[in-house]
């Protein structure tokens, strides 16, 4: 039962709502729209997520139908080996530093093809918007498997295109220069091979964010004498802040696998280790050193850091006004 206000502000009224009997028709209805996809999800998410917590309680071999449970014994090995720590902290690094560069980059082509042309007149982008547009895009659509392996081609000491290009303009010293072999550049390398394949899309996805931004807030902008720069932090940046959000979760989370990337450009895990990912050292663990129980394990660490990371992005939004401002939105 709920009160409601009369039109003229007098005294409130009792209305009762009835519920509908359940029929057929919407007894078919929650079971077809609401209990089967509920079904296919915790048959194909939820279930091999609960198999994958138990096999990394065990000492399964993957190999053998036997199994010994040990409890969370798998959990403190990871926990005490170094290699798997050091793969830890390289997924970390990629996750903060590849998203961060690839949006600032995606962010500052979108703004410069959509509203970075004339300081006069209609708000438009550079001349050729579109050609920037099909040519930033074009790495997106090649699978990474042949970006990782196109770059380690051009990584290769002596014979590949950089160190020849580096060579010709008079840098000598990079005539043989192992890129992917030292662990200084190693990791650098791999993160511009991996910012270079996103960067294309993200763009594409800011510049239909952007898109949606009526143009006369950036004229009214414009008069009040704002520039380039000024527009994009004050005015786009805050107004597709979802997108933005969306896209360093995203980023994030390829970031976090990069297995593709890395087992392309550097299958051991490059020198010291260097890049070596998490999805690296799971994948030698299970099929080279036949360990599925602790595999299982890394797998499930790895599922918790992503899950953490996407909890932290969602914290620091709101902490950072996010959440106001949905509400001063709808309101």
């Amino acid at each position: 039962m709920t009160q409601e206000a009369e039109p003229g502000g007098g005294p409130k009224r009792s209305v009762t709502r009835r519920r509908r009997p359940l029929t057929f028709d919407r007894a078919s209805f929650m079971v077809v729209f609401l209990g089967l996809p509920l079904a296919v999800f915790v048959i194909f998410v939820v279930s091999p997520f609960v198999q994958a917590l138990w096999y990394s309680l065990t000492d399964w071999s993957g190999f053998t139908s036997g199994m010994n449970f040990v409890g969370f014994d798998n959990y403190v090995k990871l926990f005490h080996d170094d290699i798997f720590l050091k793969a830890v902290r390289n997924n970390i690094l990629l996750a903060i530093v590849v998203p961060i560069v690839t949006i600032v980059l995606a962010l500052t082509l979108a703004t410069l093809v959509t509203i970075g042309g004339s300081g006069t007149g209609t708000v438009r982008g550079l001349k050729y918007a579109g050609f920037y547009r099909i040519v930033s895009f074009f790495p997106y659509v090649i699978p990474a498997i042949v970006i990782g392996l196109i770059w380690a081609q051009v990584f290769t000491p002596g014979s590949g295109v950089l160190d020849a290009v580096l060579s010709k303009i008079g840098l000598h010293q990079f005539e043989n220069y192992a890129w992917l072999g030292d662990a200084r550049t190693a990791m650098p390398a791999s993160m511009f091979v991996m910012i270079w394949g996103f960067v294309g899309f993200y763009m594409v996805l800011f510049i239909a964010a952007i898109r949606g931004i009526e143009p006369e807030v950036f004229e009214a902008a414009r008069i009040d004498g704002a520039g380039r720069f000024r527009s994009a932090v004050s005015i786009t940046v805050p107004l597709i802040r979802d997108n933005v959000q969306t896209a360093y979760i995203y980023l994030g989370i390829a970031a976090l696998d990069a297995f593709v990337y890395m087992q392309a450009l550097n299958p051991g895990g490059g020198p010291q280790n260097s890049t070596l990912v998490m999805p690296q050292q799971l994948f030698t663990t299970a099929f080279t050193k036949g360990q599925f129980g602790y595999s299982t394990a890394m797998g499930v660490v790895l599922a918790a850091v992503t899950m953490l990371f996407a909890l932290v992005v969602f914290t620091v939004n709101a902490l950072t006004g996010g959440r106001e401002r949905k509400v001063k939105e709808r309101r």
